[in-house]
């Protein structure tokens, strides 16, 4: 059992960016096809229309890797207006559970190779 099994599911990656554009054009980047396309090439994900999980705040995309075993995860973006006027972008990544509840941890665990004993 690895360390990450043992503590559970491994925590998304989580970022939070302060944009100076308003939330309606953060929103169009995000959500329109053309414009995703510049920062978000439908080539890498597994389903090119999003989830949207609240219009004009937040909406989610699957991604696949483009290698075998070709394993999904998911991406959030959810979008507020600030203070300033601005925008916070809060990108959250998350992989994909395996269709038994259990998370898909990667094959290696960058620990030390062990020797078998005789």
């Amino acid at each position: 059992m690895s360390a990450d099994e043992a503590e559970g599911a491994p925590e998304p990656l989580v970022l939070d960016y302060r944009l100076d554009a308003p939330p309606e054009k953060v929103w169009r980047a995000i959500s329109m096809p053309g414009l995703r396309e510049a920062w978000l090439p439908g080539a890498d994900l597994a389903d090119p229309e999003p989830i949207v999980l609240a219009p004009g705040e937040a909406l989610r995309y699957r991604m696949r890797e483009d290698e075998p075993p070709f394993r999904e995860s998911a991406v959030t973006f959810r979008i507020s207006a600030d203070a300033a006027g601005g925008t916070r972008l809060n990108v959250i990544h998350e992989r994909a559970a395996c269709s038994d509840g259990r998370t898909i941890m990667a094959a290696n665990s960058n620990a030390p190779p062990l020797l078998r004993a005789a």
